[in-house]
C-alpha cells in the first residue's frame, strides 16, 4: 500500500493572543465534550478523557499550562493522529482504542527523540471516536487523538525554555519527519495487533476493488441528467472490508474519475454481487428505479432479508442464460 496513506499526522497552532487564548480554550472544550461536531459525550466522575502527560488532565489545568509554556510567538500545537479507519478495520474492536493510544504515545515520543529533545517535551491528549465520512465507505469506525503541545521545551544545553518549532526548508523538514515517524508507528503497530501479513492482506483488499471497478470499463447501464450537468453509472459492489462489501453504483465525476457510491452496505461478499446483477437486470438503466429498489431492500428486516437472499441465490447469472427467471417480488 501508499505509506502515505497509513496514518494523517497534522499540525496546527495558536498565537498568544487575547483571541486565539480564547480559541484556544473553547477548542479545548469542544475535544472534552464532543467526539465529533454532532457527538456529544456525557462526562462522569473519575472518567476523565484527556490522557495527561504534563499538560494536564481537563480544561481549565490545559489552558493554564498553555499559558504557562507559551513563547513569544506561539501559544500551543496541536497534532491529529489519525489512523487509516480501512487499516483500523483490521484491528478487533475491543483492541482498537488501545492502538490509538499506543500509536499516540510513540509518534509523539520517537518524534521528539529523533528531533534530539532528550528531556522530552510535555503533551496531552484526547481520544475521540466517530465513523468515516469517506463517500466510498461511510460509516467505518475512526478512532483519533487530538494532542496539545505546548509553546516552549526545556533546553538542557542551556538550562531554560526555549520556543518550539517546527520547520520546513532544505536543511530540516519537521513536518517530513513527523510524517515518516508516524507511517514506521503505525506499521510497527500494525504487525502486533494484526499480524505481519497486514500489509498483504490490505493489498488483496485493494486488488478485489481494483477488479469489482473494472466494470466501469464496460458501456454504462445508465445515465442521470441534471440542470447543470449529469453523469453515467453503472451496477457494481465495492469491498467494505475483509468481511463485508456494499452494492451500490459506480459514477463518473470530475475530470472522468470514476467513484462508488453505497446503496445497500454490510453484505456478504457473494450477496453483493449477486445482488448487483439482481439490480442490473431489473432496472433497465434507470436510476431511479436503482434507488427505490435498494431503499426497499434496505427497510427488509432480518427475516425478510434472509429469505429474500435464499431467492436470489437460486437465480442462474450464468453467460450461457439469455435471460435468468427472475421469478422473485422486488417491487416496494
Amino acid at each position: 500500500m501508499d505509506r502515505k496513506q497509513m496514518c494523517v499526522a497534522n499540525v496546527k497552532y495558536k498565537k498568544p493572543t487575547d483571541d486565539d487564548a480564547k480559541r484556544a480554550k473553547n477548542l479545548l472544550k469542544y475535544l472534552t465534550y464532543r467526539d465529533s461536531r454532532d457527538g456529544y459525550v456525557k462526562q462522569r466522575a473519575g472518567m476523565e478523557r484527556w490522557i495527561d502527560h504534563g499538560m494536564g488532565s481537563s480544561v481549565g489545568e490545559i489552558a493554564q499550562r498553555c499559558d504557562d509554556l507559551r513563547s513569544e510567538h506561539v501559544l500551543t500545537f496541536s497534532l491529529v493522529i489519525n489512523p487509516n479507519p480501512e487499516l483500523t478495520a483490521m484491528i478487533p474492536f475491543e483492541q482498537r482504542e488501545r492502538f490509538v493510544r499506543e500509536l499516540t504515545e510513540n509518534v509523539v515520543e520517537e518524534f521528539f527523540d529523533e528531533r534530539g529533545l532528550d528531556t522530552g517535551i510535555e503533551y496531552s491528549y484526547v481520544l475521540h471516536h466517530r465513523n468515516s465520512t469517506d463517500p466510498q465507505s461511510p460509516g467505518l469506525h475512526d478512532p483519533h487523538t487530538h494532542v496539545v503541545l505546548p509553546g516552549t521545551v526545556f533546553d538542557e544545553e542551556h538550562g531554560q525554555r526555549v520556543p518550539l518549532f517546527f520547520s520546513q526548508n532544505r536543511k530540516v523538514n519537521h513536518i517530513d519527519m513527523l510524517h515518516r515517524v508516524t507511517e514506521h508507528e503505525t506499521a510497527v503497530l500494525l504487525e502486533c495487533y494484526v499480524g505481519l501479513n497486514w500489509e498483504k492482506r490490505y493489498d488483496a483488499l485493494d486488488a478485489a476493488r481494483t477488479a469489482q471497478r473494472a466494470i466501469t470499463e464496460e458501456p454504462a447501464h445508465g445515465s442521470v441528467e441534471l440542470e447543470d450537468d449529469g453523469f453515467d453509472f453503472w451496477v457494481g459492489t465495492r469491498r467494505t472490508d475483509e468481511q463485508t462489501s456494499a452494492t451500490g453504483y459506480y459514477r463518473t465525476i470530475e475530470d472522468d474519475e470514476v467513484e462508488f457510491r453505497p446503496l445497500i452496505g454490510g453484505l456478504k461478499h457473494d450477496e453483493a454481487e449477486l445482488l448487483a446483477r439482481l439490480l442490473h437486470s431489473e432496472i433497465g438503466g434507470d436510476f431511479a428505479a436503482l434507488r427505490q429498489l435498494a431503499k426497499g431492500i434496505n427497510e427488509m428486516n432480518g427475516a425478510e432479508r434472509e429469505a429474500f437472499f435464499a431467492d436470489v441465490r437460486r437465480l442462474d447469472f450464468s453467460p450461457s442464460t439469455p435471460e435468468p427467471d427472475l421469478d422473485i417480488d422486488i417491487n416496494f
